[in-house]
């Protein structure tokens, strides 16, 4: 699947903008991973630390959306303490989550 870089929204593998905001769209992949509670922070620090990810979506089992995670706030640490907060609550309520990677090539 193809997502757009900004709002993230799904496209069409042929897409050049996407059809909800209209920002120009660049080639992107996703990767999916499951990963169990206690290894989510850690996992997710590890992506982050690649330096090639524009956004990092969590999802429980049922793949409801539980956080989504821009990659600015990555570049920018300071900022990137709440979101960790955020992940410690989230590896206490689900017992596995899913990881979807997005890379810009």
């Amino acid at each position: 699947m193809v997502y757009c870089a900004k709002c993230g929204a799904e496209l069409n593998e042929e897409a050049r903008f996407c059809s909800a905001c209209g920002t120009s769209v660049k080639k992107t992949t996703s990767e999916e991973v499951s990963v169990a509670s206690e290894n989510l922070i850690k996992r997710v620090k590890e992506i982050i630390h690649e330096g090639n990810v524009t956004r990092i979506i969590i999802k429980d089992e049922n793949d409801k959306l539980l956080l989504e995670i821009p990659a600015t706030v990555g570049v920018i640490g300071v900022l990137f303490a709440p979101w960790l907060a955020a992940l410690g609550t989230i590896a206490g309520i689900a017992t596995n989550a899913k990881l979807i990677i997005i890379r810009e090539e």
